[in-house]
């Protein structure tokens, strides 16, 4: 009986928590859909007749940048050390 007495009486007060965070996630959706879909977000091209520099190479070297190539690869390569990789049991069909 004292059971019953206390579901009745009980008041729930949760709503507001769940209120707050909508709004909160409402107005966070909306504030990124606003930065990055607004008219000052959209990418401006140029094409290379309007461009200064039409490669990166002449921007680095034009910023005062050096320029190297890099060393290139050996044509054989040692095997690493260590244990070989295990081949899987079942080879599939050729």
């Amino acid at each position: 009986m004292a059971k019953a007495r206390l579901i009745k009486n009980r008041d729930r007060h949760g709503g507001t928590p769940l209120v707050i965070s909508a709004v909160v996630a409402v107005l966070g959706v909306s504030g990124m859909l606003i930065v990055d879909h607004g008219p000052w977000a959209k990418p401006k091209m140029k094409t290379a007749a309007v461009a200064n520099y039409t490669t990166t190479g002449e921007a680095a070297r034009a910023a005062g940048a050096t320029v190297t190539p890099t060393e290139p690869k050996a044509p054989l390569e040692p095997s690493p050390p260590g244990p070989k990789p295990v081949h899987p049991v079942n080879q599939p069909p050729p």
